[in-house]
């Protein structure tokens, strides 16, 4: 059998019910655009159990996800959703890219939240874009794109308290979103939320716990996801 899609660190499989597809975590790992590529041992169950943990957390607080249930170690099932072509990004401090992009100092506090649009595209290095350029690529109406806004500062705030009782500062996060096959007219959070799209640093150290030990080549990247998920088992257990 052959993925219906597969990406940099995710294959998509079909099942029985054509509304449900098999989300599997590989142990992939991309930095750049896909320029810079390696693989870890166990990092698709690690990135598994802790984006399970989270949606699990965010559903619990009424935020609607394509999460259905946990299948095994690397695997789980999912309602089948037409992704947007809008990734949402949220930042909390400055970091990577918007450091790149300004000059500002790495780590410096924002008086709130930046939320930033990218189009979704390997090909184009997923571009910063914003409602201008979204409402003439017809990629979101300016309902959907408020909707889009709205949910991910949601998040922001659940996930920002939720990893503070963790020790951990959440910098930054890109989200993706799409609409059900089930029901087209509503959208749902999909994809995945671990440290592959967290930027989460000890609250008490400043230590990186994410994918930026890989991208730095800062080693240790397994033994931060594998905290990280340690720390998050530990306060649902609280």
């Amino acid at each position: 059998m052959q993925p219906l899609y597969e990406g940099k660190a995710k294959r998509m499989w079909p099942t029985d019910d054509p509304q449900l597809l098999r989300m599997e975590f590989k142990n992939d790992a991309t930095a750049f655009n896909g320029e810079k590529k390696a693989v870890f041992e166990d990092k698709g169950r690690l990135n598994c159990a802790i984006s399970c943990l989270i949606y699990q957390l965010l559903e619990r607080e009424g935020v609607p996800t394509h999460f259905v249930r946990q299948i095994d170690a690397t695997q789980v099932e999912v309602r089948k959703v037409r992704i947007l072509m809008v990734e949402v990004i949220v930042r909390n401090l400055a970091a990577g890219s918007f450091c790149k992009r300004t000059g500002i100092e790495e780590g410096r506090p924002f008086t709130r939240p930046i939320v930033e649009f990218c189009y979704k595209s390997d090909a184009l290095g997923d571009p910063l874009i914003n409602d201008d350029y979204i409402r003439e690529m017809e990629l979101a109406t300016p309902e959907e794109l408020a909707h889009l806004r709205g949910a991910a500062l949601k998040v922001n705030d659940l996930l920002g308290a939720f990893f503070a009782k963790c020790g951990l500062r959440l910098v930054d996060f890109k989200l993706e979103f799409g609409r059900p096959e089930s029901a087209p007219s509503t959208i749902v959070l999909a994809d995945e939320i671990s440290p592959d799209g967290c930027r989460l640093w000890d609250l008490q150290t400043g230590e990186r716990m994410d994918k930026d030990r890989f991208r730095r080549d800062l080693g240790g990247l397994m033994p931060a996801y594998e905290e990280v998920l340690g720390r998050i088992r530990r306060q649902l257990d609280a």
